[in-house]
């Protein structure tokens, strides 16, 4: 894949869109980082996404420059509770990590001007190949049990003879009476 493509999901593009519909106006330091990610996108439903591209809800390995590995979840949104465990795709790391493939790099305009340069190194943990792994094994476990299943039925069961004179018994005499 070369440095400027990425692949999204349908739902992460989704997101996306609606990101740059919110934008602030021109002067927003993510809209073209956003223009320029839908732009070059690979659209694919979440079945075919591989495991390898960091998608919404991936746990990834990165770096800033070649400095130390850091590892964070991409997350919708910012959550105040859990510091330094997410990334929000609202960021420009996190908005720059979505869609990128393991070993893909892309270089960020910081607020100051400066440029750094980020490094999906690898994707730990990706909700659609953790849930394609689990439907398979499912599956593979449902094709282990056998198909059928018999169960005995009241049919064998011996009819028990109801005595009118234990007190519990019935006195109707039925239809035959009529």
């Amino acid at each position: 894949m070369s440095p400027d493509t990425c692949i999204l999901t349908t739902k992460d593009l989704t997101i996306l869109e609606i990101m740059l519909d919110r934008c602030l106006g021109k002067d927003d330091p993510l809209a073209p980082v956003l223009r320029k990610k839908m732009a070059s996108a690979t659209i694919v439903f979440r079945d075919d996404v591989s495991a390898d591209v960091a998608t919404l809800n991936s746990r990834v390995a990165f770096s800033i420059d070649g400095r130390e590995t850091d590892t964070r979840v991409i997350s919708h949104e910012s959550s105040g509770s859990s510091v330094g465990l997410f990334l929000p795709v609202t960021s420009a790391r996190g908005l720059a990590l979505i869609g990128m493939a393991e070993g893909q790099a892309m270089r960020l305009v910081r607020r100051d001007g400066t440029e750094e340069t980020i490094v999906l190194q690898k994707v730990v943990y990706q909700p659609e190949s953790a849930r394609r792994e689990k439907d398979e094994s499912e599956q593979a476990e449902a094709a282990r049990r056998p198909a059928l299943r018999l169960i005995r039925g009241a049919y064998y069961d011996e009819p028990r003879p109801i005595s009118a004179g234990r007190g519990g018994g019935c006195d109707d005499p039925g239809p035959s009476a009529a």
